[in-house]
Formats: structure tokens, sequence, C-alpha cells
């Protein structure tokens, strides 16, 4: 079979197609030289820079795990040690736990350092160092890491060891934040704070003190009983229910054993 010669129309569309063909790589091979023309002069101009963010990423980051893990680590080591001190402070082997808790005085982590401050003021009381065992009370009172709860007890144990060398206004400026009903510490605040003012002459307030003392259902019995009766003394009625009041003397005395 013959094949049908081209026309003049069909070899100008051959032509024309692969003129455009042409084009279209010619316009390629442009578009990729100036694609890495501009890369080139992105890196000329910010790769250094680049460069060195990079790297402190990853310097950044390396050094944030190891830090991490540093931190896990002494937070573990830490931990042990202050195990190790309670069971010695148990044993009343009191100088060997005071050689554990030396390092924890100082730690990082509040978690750990409070509670060994606590501790160790605890031997120095009974060592009978009371000087030094206000100073480690009022450390952990002045932790704005430690929690509130353990920062009033401190503060509670400091002003007590250190209460005959304190001037009555202290006692009760230091205290009066904690000697009011709803703390869990109101009972025995509220009862060293009551003694200042009998120092300060202000028996009318002091019994005041000992009467809701002596009312607050929360105070444990034996402190409610002797505020009762310092109130009584300092001339103030701190009973509401006199049946109740028997009963619970009935009881503590059900409670003792018979000679």
């Amino acid at each position: 079979m013959a094949l049908r010669p081209k026309t003049p129309e069909d070899r100008q569309q051959a032509l024309a197609r692969q003129e455009k063909a042409q084009e279209d790589v010619f316009r390629r091979e442009v578009d990729e030289a100036v694609r890495q023309d501009r890369m080139q002069s992105a890196m000329r101009r910010y790769g250094v820079p680049a460069l060195v963010v990079a790297v402190l990423l990853i310097v950044g980051l390396g050094g944030y795990v190891w830090w991490h893990g540093r931190q896990v680590a002494e937070a573990e080591a830490d931990a042990v040690e202050l195990t190790l001190a309670m069971d010695r402070i148990d044993a009343n082997r009191l100088d060997e736990a005071s050689e554990r808790l030396s390092p924890l005085l100082e730690s990082d982590i509040a978690g750990y350092r409070a509670p060994a401050r606590m501790a160790a003021a605890g031997i120095a009381l009974e060592q009978g160092d009371a000087a030094e065992a206000t100073r480690l009370f009022d450390l952990v009172a002045q932790d704005a890491d430690a929690p509130d709860a353990l920062r009033d007890l401190a503060r509670l144990r400091a002003v007590s060891a250190n209460f005959d060398a304190m001037a009555p206004a202290e006692v009760i400026e230091r205290l009066g934040p904690i000697a009011a009903p709803g703390n869990p510490f109101f009972g025995s605040a509220g009862e060293l704070v009551a003694m200042a003012q009998i120092k300060q002459g202000n028996e009318d307030e002091a019994g005041a003190m000992f009467a809701q003392i002596a009312r607050e259902d929360d105070v444990p019995q034996s402190l409610r009983a002797r505020a009762r009766q310092m109130a009584g003394v300092l001339g103030t009625d701190a009973i509401d229910d006199a049946q109740q009041v028997v009963e619970d003397i009935m009881q503590g005395s059900a409670a003792r054993p018979r000679p």
C-alpha cells in the first residue's frame, strides 16, 4: 500500500510541534538554571547562619536530653538518701542520719530539700541545739517552692523551738496567719499565740483564743481540754455544751488503765 505524500500543511505542523518541543526543553533548562542560581545565592547569603542555627538546635536538644537525664538521676539518688536517712532516724542513729541528710539540705529539688531540712531540724532539737533547729525550720518556712502546709508547720516548729527567746509581739505576728479556725495547725499555733498574749498582759484576748480552741472540733481532745482549762483560769467561759464536756471527761477516765 503506497503512503500518501505529505502536504506542505503537514510539514508545517510537524515543524511547529518540533519548535514547541525545543522551546519547552529550553524553558525547562532556563527554569532549572534560575532555580540553581537562586539556591546558590541563598546558600551564599543564608547558608552560614542557617548552619549555625541547625547546630545550635542540635546542641540544645542534646543538652536538654543530658540535663533531663541528670535531673532524673539526681532525683533518684536524693530519694534513696532521704529514705536511708529516715531509716537511721527510726533506728535512733541520729549522727548517721545527719550525714545522710547533709547533701540534701541544699538540693535543687524542693520535694527532697524541704523534708530533709525538717528532719535535720528535728535531729537538732533532739540533740539540744535549738538555734540550729530554728534556723532550719525558718529556711523551710521561707522556701517558696515548698508546699504551703509544710511551710506553715515549719513556721510553727520554729516559733515553738525558740518561744522563750522571742518577743510576744513577734510570736503573734509570725503565727497569726495560721492561728485561725480552719487551718490544720490552728490548735497548736493558737495556743502559742494565747501564751504570748498572756506575756503581753492581754488576758482577755488570750482567754478568747483558748475558748475558741476549746470549741474547735478539729483540734485534738487533749489540746481542747487544756485550752478549756486555761480559758477558765482567765475567766472566759469555753463551755457551750456542759453535757458533752462531762461525756468527754467520762470517756477519758474510762480510757485510762486501772492501777
